[in-house]
């Protein structure tokens, strides 16, 4: 019978060699097939589950190397330093100066973003409000989700007013081609999409790059269903 220590280095070294895993070879590699077990062993040795991919797979809190939101994505795998989705969600619109529209997060966080954000607004951790026709959401607590908005305000009214760099209008024009197959996204959606690359650049910048080159698009309404708010 294998000792603690013993299934803590058949997990090292799983991880070490493939760095996620999921459920079943989680059950071969502690040689298992109890759920229970397999989660008391994890819990031992300190594990995230994926936020993507309903949460199907594992990997030790030492292995991601979270970038500046605290994401990791492995092999299209994503994984967060809050651990679920509804946790990571909540922190990225709470850390914003601008809040955040549900496009934006999905695009962040390569999943639907719909229902956990629902639930956020529903249990009374974040708020929203419509800007120009979308939702943004912000924090709960009026005098920061006041700062936000105000903020989200500041740069749709400014439009394309900001003056970008040649390299943020190169990345943005790239972006804009690399989508050629759908609708032209907008301002906030390229931006977040620059984000998830590493590449710093402000709604605004991006906008006057769109406007420069005719490829600016009007938000559509947000979409509404049985579970949204009026």
């Amino acid at each position: 019978m294998r000792s603690s220590d013993d299934h803590g280095a058949a997990l090292s070294r799983l991880f070490q060699r493939q760095k996620i895993a999921d459920l079943p070879q989680l059950f071969a590699t502690l040689n298992t097939g109890a759920r229970m077990t397999v989660f008391r062993r994890l819990s031992a040795v300190d594990y995230l589950s994926s936020y993507s991919h309903t949460g199907r797979y594992y990997t030790l809190a030492s292995v991601p190397e979270f970038d500046a939101d605290g994401l990791w994505r492995y092999e299209g795998v994503g994984f967060s330093r809050d651990g679920t989705l509804k946790a990571t969600v909540a922190r990225l619109v709470l850390a914003s100066d601008t809040g955040r529209t549900q496009r934006e997060l999905q695009l962040r966080l390569g999943v639907r973003v719909h229902n956990p954000l629902l639930d956020l607004v529903e249990d009374e951790q974040l708020g929203r409000e419509t800007i120009d026709r979308e939702y943004v959401y912000v924090a709960a607590a009026p005098a920061r989700a006041a700062e936000q908005l105000g903020q989200r305000r500041a740069l749709a009214t400014t439009g394309a007013t900001a003056t970008p760099t040649p390299a943020v209008e190169v990345e943005v024009l790239l972006e804009v081609i690399h989508g050629a197959r759908v609708p032209p996204p907008d301002a906030a959606m390229i931006t977040a999409r620059l984000a998830a690359r590493g590449i710093r650049a402000i709604v605004t910048e991006v906008a006057a790059v769109l406007e420069r080159h005719g490829l600016s698009v009007k938000k559509t309404p947000p979409s509404r269903s049985r579970r949204s708010r009026p």
